[in-house]
């Protein structure tokens, strides 16, 4: 019997939309829920059930749910991509992808992912410490895809879906993409990939 997946997200995450990006890259069958995030669905008693942690995104997979962004891409890739195109199968390939899923946990979420909160969602956050921290990140990464054309090599896989959405976004939070010509080109050869799906606009920041 085959399942469907089930995608718990909110259209303004970046965390959900890396899901739906890896999901359509992928060519797996899926529907979407969306979690009202301003009437506090996501700490619903039903939704805790699915994630303790009351955070989207959540995937369903008949009787499996995988919470956590990062951890949904891997099982995604482990049940889904035996030849190993979107997550290495060799240990340096897997190293090299876990280390950008790492920065997505942690310099993206500190930099453009926290200066977007401030605009999108009126989060009480110091804006320009995470435009700081979004530079420094832009410039790592610019330099990076001055060598090879995605972040782990000559061909995409989920360390570029996982880094994707908020650096896409960036602008949003008033980070200037504009000094930065290899990660927009890097944007572009993503934006051009069979599958893509965009992240949702937000007229605010420098994007206004």
């Amino acid at each position: 019997m085959t399942t469907t997946l089930k995608l718990h997200r909110h259209p303004l995450s970046g965390h959900s939309h890396r899901v739906q990006l890896a999901l359509s890259l992928m060519g797996l069958p899926f529907e979407m829920t969306d979690v009202d995030l301003m009437k506090a669905a996501h700490k619903s008693p039903e939704f805790i059930k699915l994630n303790p942690f009351g955070q989207v995104p959540v995937l369903e997979d008949g009787d499996t749910v995988v919470f956590d962004s990062n951890a949904i891409l891997v099982y995604l890739a482990a049940k889904f991509d035996p030849a190993g195109r979107w997550l290495p199968r060799d240990a340096k390939g897997q190293a090299d992808v876990q280390a950008w899923f790492s920065v997505a946990a942690g310099q993206i979420a500190f930099g453009p992912a926290t200066a977007r909160l401030v605009t999108v969602f009126g989060a009480q956050r110091d804006a320009q410490d995470a435009i700081a921290r979004a530079h420094a990140l832009l410039k790592v990464m610019d330099a990076r895809l001055g060598i090879s054309a995605f972040l782990t090599g000559a061909a995409a896989n989920l360390a570029d879906v996982a880094a994707y959405s908020y650096i896409s976004a960036a602008p949003e939070g008033n980070v200037d993409l504009g000094a930065y010509a290899n990660v927009r080109s890097w944007l572009a050869r993503i934006e051009a990939m069979p599958g893509f799906v965009p992240f949702h606009k937000t007229a605010v920041g420098l994007a206004a």
